[in-house]
């Protein structure tokens, strides 16, 4: 019988490497085998120059998933909560050059918005044809579509930084979608997904559900070739996905992203995680293009040492910049270190610093005040501690 729970399986239907940590809580009801699953921060958030800000508040998610064998397959039902809508201020959380979603009528930039409070309820079940072969079905109210890589608060390379890539909308802002429905046929070391979903991006009333029209498509390709290597290309129709220029309508978005995930691990329960992603957006017969590369290094499940870089192209509209429809080329490096502590009843606790610097091209520099602008986040963390499988 198929592994109750998979260190390879993380968000929606996508994969990380075999080699991949897993930080749960587990627990056994009846027939049932439940594993709980989060990351909070409480963190102060400083960003410079003319366009920066600071605030305090609480970056966080919590998951639960309950499986079972059920018919000669396993059946399984999952859950994803952010208390976000209340935790973060206003429309989002200071991160100079992140853009995406409108509120209080304008394109938000330079902010990241909040999670929405459901970010996943939703079904699974999968069942195995012959030896490796088998076929799945994913369907929930709220989840995440066959689109893009495995989305920023899940990859092991991302975790300990509490900020959102300015990527996001390029490569995994799916991850919340009000409607979906995928199907998959997989073997050990790959995977055939299609996605039929609600492409439109949730508005500003972040506890609700924004359902739509199961309109959009997308298709997506895994494969593992070692156990430390996950790779994937995706693409996808999002139909009405985004607010147009003058917020009166919205825009269909051809999205195509690839990625490739490496998991190295090291003595005395350390790893090294990275991630390499490239995804381009085409719409309003506009296409524009971003990279992300970040890399999260592990000793001995107490001091961890993060990174990132990214360049994006980001069209005029979305930095809120008027007359003119040009695309700017914008980028931002991250580093950082989180000590985390002794882990008190299944939870592990952590304190973090991370610095960032954003860098505008000349023809910014009088919006943002300069070239480059510093970033400064001090953040108290915690997490599940690392299960032992």
């Amino acid at each position: 019988m198929m592994s109750t729970f998979s260190t390879r399986e993380t968000s929606g239907t996508a994969w990380l490497p075999d080699t991949t940590p897993m930080y749960g809580i587990h627990h056994r009801a009846g027939s049932w085998q439940l594993m709980f699953h989060g990351n909070a921060f409480a963190q102060f958030l400083y960003e410079s120059g003319g366009r920066g800000s600071e605030q305090a508040g609480s970056i966080n998610w919590i998951m639960g998933m309950a499986r079972r064998d059920f018919e000669g397959g396993r059946l399984g039902v999952r859950g994803m909560i952010s208390l976000e809508p209340w935790t973060i201020p206003g429309c989002g959380y200071p991160d100079l050059l992140a853009t995406g979603e409108v509120c209080e009528g304008e394109t938000i930039h330079d902010r990241q918005h909040p999670h929405d409070l459901f970010m996943e309820v939703a079904a699974e079940y999968e069942r195995r044809i012959e030896g490796s072969l088998g076929w799945q079905v994913y369907a929930g109210l709220a989840g995440e579509p066959a689109l893009g890589p495995v989305a920023y608060p899940h990859r092991v390379s991302a975790m300990p930084n509490p900020l959102a890539p300015i990527s996001h909308h390029w490569l995994d802002a799916t991850h919340i979608t009000f409607g979906v429905v995928t199907a998959a046929l997989y073997a050990d070391r790959w995977k055939t997904e299609i996605s039929t979903f609600n492409g439109r991006e949730p508005d500003e009333h972040r506890s609700d559900f924004d359902f739509g029209a199961l309109d959009s498509v997308s298709g997506r390709v895994w494969f593992l070739p070692t156990p430390a290597w996950a790779l994937q290309f995706s693409a996808g129709r999002l139909t009405d996905a985004e607010a147009g220029h003058e917020l009166e309508s919205r825009v269909d978005v051809d999205r195509v992203t690839a990625s490739a995930t490496y998991h190295r691990s090291l003595e005395t329960n350390g790893l090294w995680a990275s991630t390499l992603a490239w995804g381009m957006n085409h719409e309003e017969g506009q296409s524009t293009h971003a990279l992300l590369m970040e890399t999260t290094l592990t000793r001995r499940e107490q001091d961890v040492w993060f990174g990132r870089l990214e360049l994006a192209g980001k069209p005029a509209h979305d930095l809120d910049i008027d007359g003119t429809e040009d695309v700017f080329t914008v980028a931002k490096l991250q580093a950082g270190y989180t000590r985390y502590l002794e882990a008190w009843r299944s939870l592990q606790p952590g304190l973090g610093a991370g610095l960032s610097v954003g860098v505008v091209p000349a023809s910014l520099e009088a919006a943002y005040g300069g070239r480059t602008n510093l970033g400064l986040a001090v953040f108290v963390t915690v997490r599940p501690k690392r299960h032992q499988m």
